[in-house]
């Protein structure tokens, strides 16, 4: 059997519903919508964590990121690490990056979290301080900072996390960097001198923080560069390597954050006619980590310039829903793009193509913007559409409604491609090696959480751990003595919580022990006993 090449796309902060074959009647999203209608669609589909280097480690190593080590932002994942991309190499494949990777630390900023207290009459170690010892060198931690790529003699080291070919294009909207950003100094310097915040222009109409009209054109902006570098890559590959199975992995930075649409992009949809979400709409008075933050935005406490989510009012909310829905139309025509030229290489005969984001967005859900330990369907669902090579012209659309978690998605390649995982990897594959479905049988999708910060009347940083059934959705905080617990059949706006209520008290339980159980399924099991005793 002949192994199928991998072409996986992946976008930055997607709620699945803000495309069209997630039912979203206003995004114009015709060609992601294709690869729904030519493939399988999982509609619950969640992540391992919310965040992005969390979750993107997940997606390498089919590890849940208390399992990998990167729990949070600011945490690389250790370049022990084996994923997907290492085992395919292995096997013969070759394999590229391209875009947006976000496994090591963008920035020099130092952490959030607190120093240590050492206990009184106690000494810090003079060689140790984290509980195991890494020996890699600290640079090869540090291949993705920006501080770094200032240096023009700075190149990635590879392969790097199994990718042989790396073309980076890190952060968000205009003030990315990486190769990119030299390929804009280079090619169109006059552009390069006028990118970021700075120099973006604030349209009058518009309120809503971080959105800017950028002065890139939409062919130098980061979107169209990694798109033309993918679809370039496939043909190199092909016209030098026609033999040999390719995995390249398109990482688009949109539409995180900052809003920054480029050209026509930029008002192809208009606020006003942008409707808010449902919740927001209702309001949510009686739920205290909302209310916070409502009162944080009220009592001018909020950041709104930075990451961490904060209140909106609705004309910023539509505004930010209309600025996405642009970003989301960009990437939608680069990914036709790189699909025409997938065909005109003659390689999407076969290639399984797999659409996914690494976590979602509030974008005003409960009146809430951006992400955070807030779980509510709209930042840990994600879109997840697999698309198996065409067979003759015929169409078999699916859509899967078994749970499924972003630590299936390198189990599933690895088993299209007919390899084994190595143990303690702990997915499960969504389909066989002859590309058949393989429903998962879960009863339950564990999603953590654990942030550098304190916030939501926390006096700790928050750690919070979900559990997400067919039915129900659980989050426990590690501090404080309340939860969530909706249910997302009768109440599929997560307006309800049932947490207090005495008469949901057998259920509570019966999830509490789920958890426990998920939690004790996801521990880690590598490495092996290697005898008795």
């Amino acid at each position: 059997m002949q192994r199928p090449n991998f072409l996986i796309f992946i976008t930055d902060q997607h709620r699945a519903d803000h495309l069209g074959c997630y039912g979203n009647p206003v995004v114009r999203s015709p060609h992601i919508d294709a690869l729904a209608r030519h493939g399988a669609r999982f509609d619950k589909a969640y992540v391992a964590n919310p965040v992005c280097m969390p979750n993107r480690g997940s997606i390498m190593t089919a590890r849940m990121p208390s399992a990998h080590g990167a729990r949070s932002n600011g945490i690389a994942l250790p370049l022990e690490s084996v994923t997907f991309a290492d085992l395919l190499a292995e096997s013969g494949y070759h394999t590229a990056l391209i875009g947006k990777s976000h496994l090591q630390t963008m920035e020099d900023k130092p952490p959030l979290l607190a120093p240590t207290v050492l206990p009184p009459g106690t000494q810090p170690s003079t060689h140790y301080r984290e509980a195991r010892r890494d020996t890699a060198p600290a640079a090869r931690y540090e291949q993705e900072l920006r501080s770094r790529w200032d240096d023009p003699q700075h190149s990635m080291q590879l392969p790097y996390y199994g990718f042989q070919d790396v073309i980076l294009c890190n952060h968000h909207a205009d003030e990315c960097f990486g190769d990119w950003l030299r390929w804009l100094q280079a090619e169109h310097p006059e552009q390069a001198a006028r990118i970021g915040r700075a120099h973006g222009a604030r349209d009058p109409r518009y309120s809503a923080p971080q959105a800017w009209q950028t002065t890139l054109d939409e062919n130098a902006y980061p979107t169209h560069y990694i798109a033309q570098q993918t679809a370039h890559w496939i043909r190199d590959h092909v016209a030098q390597r026609g033999e040999q199975p390719f995995a390249v992995m398109c990482s688009f930075p949109d539409p995180h954050h900052p809003w920054t649409p480029p050209g026509r992009y930029w008002d192809m949809y208009d606020p006003a006619a942008m409707e808010v979400p449902e919740s927001m709409r209702r309001g949510q008075a009686d739920a205290q980590h909302v209310r916070w933050l409502m009162d944080e935005r009220r009592d001018g406490k909020a950041n709104l310039e930075g990451p961490r989510l904060f209140a909106a009012n609705a004309r910023e909310v539509q505004e930010m829903i209309a600025l996405t829905y642009g970003m989301i139309t960009n990437i939608d025509d680069r990914v036709g793009m790189v699909m025409d030229a997938l065909r005109a290489s003659g390689a999407d005969r076969n290639t399984v193509v797999v659409f996914t984001a690494d976590h979602g967005d509030l974008m005003g859900d409960h009146g809430i913007v951006l992400k955070g330990p807030l779980h509510y369907q709209s930042l840990v669902r994600v879109p997840l559409i697999w698309r198996e090579p065409p067979a003759d012209g015929a169409v078999q659309p699916a859509v899967r409604e078994d749970l499924a978690s972003s630590i299936d998605l390198p189990a599933t390649i690895l088993r299209r491609a007919g390899i084994a995982p190595v143990n303690g990897m702990q997915g499960k594959a969504l389909f066989s090696a002859d590309g058949a479905s393989t429903p998962t049988a879960r009863t339950s999708v564990l999603i953590e959480e654990n942030q550098q910060r304190a916030y939501l009347g926390f006096t700790q940083p928050v750690q919070v751990r979900t559990l997400v059934t067919a039915t129900h959705r659980m989050s426990v905080f590690v501090e404080g003595g309340w939860g969530e617990l909706y249910d997302l059949q009768a109440d599929p706006h997560e307006m309800d919580n049932l947490w207090e209520r005495p008469e949901y008290a057998p259920l509570k339980l019966q999830l509490m022990q789920e958890l426990a159980q998920q939690m004790m399924a996801m521990s880690d099991a590598s490495p092996r006993p290697t005898r008795i005793a």
